[in-house]
């Protein structure tokens, strides 16, 4: 029995999302880009949900709220973007679970429901993540789904002040279906 279900973000969620990205602002802050003051504000997150929405609806993004089974707390954000058609049928995918809820699988039982969603009713062909080779948290949660190492972007993001490399992990229909 699955433990969270993902629900699209709608507007209402912000403030949620504002809290627990408040919440845990330090525990998220070695993995993620730098964000303006703004982005941890609920209207901040207004914004970032109203976008989320304008992308699905142009084909290019799906954003997911992380929600516990039974109490329907929020416990993080999955999200498949850069979504690219034609010969690649491609999508990167991110996420982030809460400090508090930390270490309970939530993660990867969200990212194997995004990706049979991509594969299933996106029809996508491959979904790929980019996570720092010392996040090794994030490669657990990959690789439990399935996830094989493709190689090293060097200087892939600017997080901290620096060019962070990222290991690209990746995982094709075929990989689900050979399984």
């Amino acid at each position: 029995m699955s433990r969270v279900y993902l629900r699209e973000l709608i507007p209402a969620d912000a403030g949620r999302v504002a809290v627990l990205l408040t919440a845990s602002r330090a525990f998220l802050e070695p993995w993620d880009p730098d964000r303006p003051e703004s982005f941890f504000t609920a209207e901040g997150q207004r914004e970032v949900i109203a976008a989320g929405v304008a992308e699905r609806d142009a084909g290019t993004s799906w954003s997911f709220g992380i929600f516990e089974q039974g109490t329907d707390q929020m416990a993080g954000r999955i999200a498949l973007s850069s979504i690219v058609r034609g010969a690649w049928q491609n999508a990167n995918v991110g996420y982030w679970v809460a400090e508090e809820r930390n270490g309970r699988g939530y993660a990867s039982e969200a990212l194997g429901g995004v990706v049979s969603f991509a594969f299933d009713r996106l029809q996508l062909h491959r979904v790929q993540a980019a996570i720092m080779p010392r996040n090794v948290a994030s490669i657990r949660v990959v690789e439990k789904n399935g996830f094989r190492r493709e190689g090293l972007a060097e200087r892939y993001l600017l997080i901290g002040g620096r060019w962070e490399d990222h290991a690209i992990y990746a995982v094709t229909r075929e990989d689900r279906t050979e399984s």
